[in-house]
């Protein structure tokens, strides 16, 4: 009884220890997120109250920038198009990524060059991306607009970004490019997790490729489907790069994005409290649907 008496301290001790062990493998982590995300998240709150110019002295003006967006009807209108753009360009990417994923899965001969191909452009950073699609786009000195010329496809070189189908669908066309490879390996290795038995199993009952695909594949990936999901719907939402760089919001401000108002509002007009305010209700939406998106594909009851 006294050397069990005698040991539950050093017990308590060592669990004592672990704890603060722990505590300091994360304090770097904590210590990131603080400074680059709670601060600057709280600082941007702190503003969203203000009339805070670029020049001068702030004044606190409490919710009377949140009460400007409701009148905001260019906010509105690039949160609308934001919208359509997030629908359209998660649709292409998954459509794209998911068969190349289904492609590369399994071993075979020069998979891993595959792989390697259709992952590159996720490796090029987006204004980077923008840049080249910009020059590709040209209508002069680009390749796709002279190339159909000389190919005698049009009957003149077409500026594919004077109007708004073909430039919107130009984007569509270089986010999918840069994206779809990203998107393709986190579905890939929610495929590799599926167990090799159930397939084989459902092979034997008879079922065929798209029973298995909708009875074992979708639901055994709905956390992965969550996680690209969100991914994507995120990284859209917040698109302003390639419409700033290719298209410059035009034609005729038909591609103004919500992150595209708020720097506008923010860095051209210099109205940061306003800009600020924009970015929380922004903030609050990309919060809103990341929670939709994460219940609509929870896992059911019962399914390990």
């Amino acid at each position: 009884m006294t050397a069990i008496t005698a040991s539950a301290p050093a017990r308590t001790h060592a669990t004592s220890r672990r704890q603060w062990v722990g505590l300091l493998y994360v304090l770097p982590a904590v210590a990131f997120v603080v400074v680059f995300f709670v601060i600057p998240l709280g600082m941007t709150a702190w503003m969203s109250l203000n009339n805070w110019p670029l020049m001068g002295e702030h004044s606190f003006i409490g919710l009377d920038n949140y009460v400007a967006i409701l009148r905001d009807t260019r906010f509105w209108n690039a949160l609308k198009f934001t919208f359509y753009y997030t629908v359209i360009v998660t649709i292409a990417i998954f459509a794209v990524a998911f068969p190349l994923a289904i492609f590369i899965e399994k071993p075979r001969p020069l998979t891993n060059l595959y792989r390697t191909a259709f992952f590159m452009p996720a490796v090029v950073g987006f204004a980077s991306a923008s840049l080249l699609w910009s020059w590709l786009l040209n209508v002069d000195s680009g390749l796709f607009s002279p190339a159909a010329f000389d190919l005698g496809l049009t009957e003149k070189k077409v500026n594919l970004l004077a109007t708004f189908q073909p430039a919107f669908w130009s984007i569509i066309a270089m986010v999918v490019w840069k994206v779809a490879g990203f998107t393709m390996i986190i579905l890939m290795t929610g495929l590799q997790s599926i167990p090799q038995d159930l397939q084989e199993a459902a092979v034997i009952d008879g079922a065929g490729p798209f029973a298995r695909f909708r009875a074992i594949t979708l639901p055994l990936m709905r956390r992965t489907l969550a996680l690209a999901l969100i991914l994507s719907v995120a990284g859209s939402i917040l698109a302003f790069d390639q419409f700033y760089i290719i298209l410059r919001g035009g034609p005729r401000n038909q591609t103004l994005t919500a992150v595209y108002w708020i720097f506008n509002q923010s860095f051209v007009s210099f109205k940061l409290g306003y800009g600020a305010a924009l970015s929380m209700v922004l903030l609050a939406i990309l919060v809103a649907l990341s929670l939709i998106q994460l219940w609509l594909l929870r896992k059911p009851e019962g399914l390990d």
